[in-house]
């Protein structure tokens, strides 16, 4: 148990007398909260994926009293934290390896070896590394999209990035900083990207990947891409690749995703900004407007960067394009490379069932470090809606809503649909209150000071907007959050669950403590001694869209649980009273099984001393089942304590993120990524040697193998669902 006295927290002054204290503004503005939740009390019933619910009663206080309908129970004894470098799930589940980095997913294609041997150009035909957001879509006997269909589907997966010096015989070979062995960026680059990949059951119910699937497919940093929506024939997108600007090549950083109702997979590009080189003074350059470094400097190209992996070093207009600096002399950009980032930043569209399809990067969605895209309840004859967030300290969250209304008989469109649903919309960015509601903020040109003489960006056109996401977002007053992560949306009630995976800049000047992110203090950092300050562990948030409609403009909001080492006993930090059984640390990956269980990943720092990442799973509530709380000082609103309402179902080897997570539709597989285990070692020395040969995710690995991110499935022994 750790003691109170191993974090220190940072007092905030109050004065009650003071009209900004928040008992005064809360006292104010009740009633506001109180019409907000009373409002969605008149909707009788929605429907949500074809399933009847029943709203949801208020009481006197605007608090909603009933439980959702089948609340979802745990089935399971929690597990135990650990350091072993094994995955550990509750007795009565079995977990396997079904996919790990390498192998092979088409005919003729040689066995991974685990040495580095293999060649750049196989890992096209590949699993990739670091694998990440992932979706099952049921395959039937005619080749189309199931909703029911649990025995054979199509895995589509996110490679967010790689582990570098596993990749390579004796790791990468440079030269005074320059990459001299081209073949090694060709394997490090078919590494990223995403993977289609066909599984089926056996004849003796196991799943397997079908290794020669005419549908299995990598989608690479070299795949073509067409620019949708606002971007595409814009200035901004201009580039040697695409003098038009209506396409660019590949997509990088894949991390969280999201899925369509007629059956596609969104796969979003995260922290693609360290992919790109930027010289010294390209800022002076005479062909850099004031605007370009006004953009460049909000999404932190500086001049100086060099790419994470140093691609840019190798001759060739395949690498080069990572260089982003001026190095043309047309006005435009339509000679080089320099506009080449504001191509990188969407969510894009993949078509699984077409494997010779163009994947189309859906800009009206916004550019920004794209964490997900989760629909929202689906309504026909209603708009969709996506919510989506921005991977950084102090971004944002936000939604797009479509202008089409959904029509059922677009479900067999494939991308079609997309152009349809996804190319016009209404994009916003949230504003969290400190009474408890919230406002969802229009980031349309014309509108809420998005013109042309704005202060920080001239917003000309919609294309302006949605290149500058981040700087539309701050004219209007958005709220910075403590690194938006993913979303989940409740099948039981279509309330929309957010992680904020932790913020160490949270409290000081720059970014106050404010009501939807109220914690700062000192923790423990992994090895036992004292961290940062800030918020450590993380938090999630969630909110009830007004009137129970996914396209309103204001919701109502509380945050369902605070990470925290069950040994802060302090209540300011601890303020979901977390236990051995379920204490946590920084949330990442977030999902809702078709039951209403919440499943909760971690990617972690803070608590590896302790356990490896984590994944849990809970009943959850609703917004409003807590009650107004302050925690250092700052006033704020938290869901209800879970306790066993909330158990660790599964543990990761050594070094690993828990993220990616899907389930066949009777949900009796769950699919769960292992992402970079040992990611902190070396060839020399591996920090994990994960997983067993034998496929057996639950044994250690061979002393000395090279770690491999993979997928697991996990089944339960009796065959029943899994969790409960």
């Amino acid at each position: 148990m750790h003691k109170n006295d191993e974090f220190t927290e940072i007092p905030r002054a109050i004065d009650p007398a003071d009209p900004k204290y928040f008992g005064n503004i809360l006292k104010a503005n009740l009633t506001r909260r109180q019409a907000l939740l009373g409002s969605a009390s008149a909707l009788a019933t929605f429907t949500l994926g074809g399933l009847g619910l029943t709203a949801c009663s208020i009481d006197d206080n605007g608090v909603d009293t009933d439980t959702p309908t089948n609340a979802p129970k745990l089935g399971f004894n929690a597990t135990a934290k650990s350091l072993a470098d094994v995955v550990t799930v509750p007795p009565g589940y079995s977990a396997n390896v079904l996919y790990a980095l390498g192998d092979p997913i088409a005919a003729g294609v040689a066995v991974y070896l685990g040495n580095g041997s293999e060649t750049g150009a196989s890992y096209a035909q590949r699993a990739g590394d670091h694998h990440d957001g992932m979706h099952y879509f049921g395959l039937g006997n005619d080749g189309k999209y199931s909703l029911t269909e649990s025995g054979r589907g199509l895995l589509v997966m996110n490679h967010e990035n790689i582990t570098q010096s596993y990749l390579h015989a004796a790791g990468p070979t440079s030269v005074g900083g320059v990459r001299t062995v081209e073949d090694e960026i060709i394997k490090e680059m078919n590494c990223h990207g995403v993977s289609v990949v066909e599984v089926r059951k056996n004849p003796a119910g196991k799943f397997a990947v079908v290794s020669d699937s005419t549908f299995n497919r990598r989608i690479t940093p070299f795949t073509d891409m067409d620019l949708n929506g606002p971007v595409r024939g814009s200035k901004f997108a201009v580039s040697k690749l695409s003098p038009a600007a209506t396409k660019t090549r590949g997509t990088i950083n894949n991390c969280a995703n999201g899925y369509t109702p007629w059956g596609t997979y969104l796969t979003c590009e995260e922290n693609w900004k360290f992919y790109f080189t930027r010289v010294a003074g390209d800022n002076t350059n005479p062909l850099r407007s004031a605007s370009d470094n006004a953009a460049f400097a909000r999404y932190t190209i500086n001049p100086g960067q060099v790419d994470n992996f140093n691609w840019a070093s190798m001759a060739g207009d395949q690498y080069q394009r990572w260089n982003c600096s001026v190095t043309g002399s047309s006005a435009n950009g339509a000679d080089d490379f320099r506009n080449l980032p504001q191509t990188y930043g969407y969510v894009v569209e993949i078509d699984p069932f077409n494997p010779t399809s163009t994947p189309r990067k859906r800009t009206a969605l916004g550019r920004f470090g794209h964490e997900g895209c989760w629909p929202g309840k689906i309504v026909a004859g209603k708009p969709l809606t996506f919510y989506m967030g921005d991977d950084v300290a102090g971004e944002y969250i936000y939604k797009f809503v479509s202008t089409a209304n959904w029509d059922p008989a677009d479900a067999n469109k494939g991308m079609t649909a997309g152009d349809k649903y996804m190319d016009s919309g209404t994009l916003y960015v949230a504003r969290y209150d400190a009474d408890g509601t919230g406002q969802w903020l229009e980031l349309t040109q014309g509108k809420n000071g998005l013109n042309a003489d704005n202060a920080l960006f001239p917003f000309t056109s919609q294309a302006a907007v949605c290149v500058n996401t981040r700087l539309a977002a701050d004219s209007v007053g958005a709220t910075k959050m403590d690194r938006p992560e993913w979303a989940a949306v409740n099948p039981l009630n279509g309330e929309v669950y957010f992680t904020l995976t932790n913020n160490s800049s949270r409290g000081n000047a720059s970014m106050p403590l404010d009501a939807a992110n109220p914690r700062r203090y000192t923790g423990t950092a992994a090895g036992g001694v004292p961290g940062t300050g800030g918020n450590i562990n993380g938090h999630i948030i969630r909110w009830r869209e007004t009137g129970d409609n996914p396209a309103a403009t204001s919701f109502t909001w509380d945050i369902f649980l605070f990470g925290s080492r069950a040994g802060y006993t302090n209540p300011a930090v601890n303020a979901s009273e977390l236990t051995a059984d379920n204490d946590l640390s920084s949330p990442d990956g977030l999902w809702f099984a078709p039951n209403g269980q919440l499943w909760i990943q971690t990617d972690d720092g803070a608590y590896t001393d302790t356990t490896n990442c984590m994944m849990l799973v809970a009943a959850p509530g609703k917004v409003g089942d807590g009650g107004a709380a302050t925690l250092n000082g700052q006033s704020t609103f938290k869901g209800k304590s879970l306790g066993t309402d909330l158990r660790r179902f599964l543990v990761g080897p050594k070094q690993c993120e828990l993220t990616g997570i899907t389930m066949t539709p009777d949900s009796k597989a769950l699919f769960v990524q292992i992402q970079h285990p040992g990611e902190n070692g070396n060839i020399a020395a591996p920090g994990s040697n994960w997983p067993n040969v034998s496929g057996d995710a639950t044994q250690a690995g061979t002393a000395g193998a090279r770690p491999r991110s993979a997928t697991i499935i996990i089944t339960k022994n009796d065959g029943g669902v899994i969790g409960v």
